[in-house]
């Protein structure tokens, strides 16, 4: 099935979400991940917010669009959810894993929709939402929470992937001359 232009684009944003957060993080010890910024929120819970709306809140709502007629769908309070999340697998290299992991449970539902599935309704914040909109949404909360963590860490994917362009290339130069 060929997808909707803003859903095929949305696929790729969800599916690339993984990898920007494991470029954004990879060479963040923890006490800069563990840095707040003036709301309290840390890299590592942007991280773990990533992980914890993906398998409480947004897979969940997918899966029950799917299964049930017009679920009322959960969201995740951003103000009440970190005093009592989860903590036990809170190394980088574990919520990274996880959220990875999870995302791929997400595409490969995503990417299995027929086109009947798309225009299924869920009730989001009390408004209808298509299946189809949903994960529109879905992609435009990863573009703005990675934009979060990007503020929080004071560098960009693109700040990130030009100084490691720059390292390669001092490298290869110290290596040739």
């Amino acid at each position: 099935m060929t997808l909707p232009q803003p859903l095929s684009e949305a696929l790729a944003v969800l599916a690339s979400t993984p990898t920007t957060l494991a470029h954004l993080v990879a060479e963040a010890d923890d006490a800069r991940l563990d840095d707040a910024d003036r709301e309290g929120w840390t890299p590592r819970l942007w991280l773990a917010w990533f992980r914890d709306e993906e398998v409480l809140a947004l897979r969940p709502g997918l899966e029950r669009m799917l299964a049930e007629p017009e679920p009322v769908l959960h969201v995740l309070d951003r103000a009440a959810w970190p005093a009592g999340r989860h903590r036990t697998r809170d190394r980088k290299e574990h919520i990274l894993a996880d959220f990875a992991l999870h995302r791929q449970a997400t595409l490969a539902i995503a990417r299995a929709l027929e086109p009947r599935q798309l225009e299924r309704r869920g009730l989001l914040a009390g408004e209808p939402v298509t299946v189809a909109a949903y994960l529109e949404r879905w992609a435009a909360h990863d573009l703005a929470r990675v934009r979060r963590l990007e503020a929080a860490l004071g560098e960009t994917l693109a700040d990130v992937l030009e100084r490691r362009r720059r390292m390669v290339e001092e490298y290869r130069r110290a290596q040739d001359g």
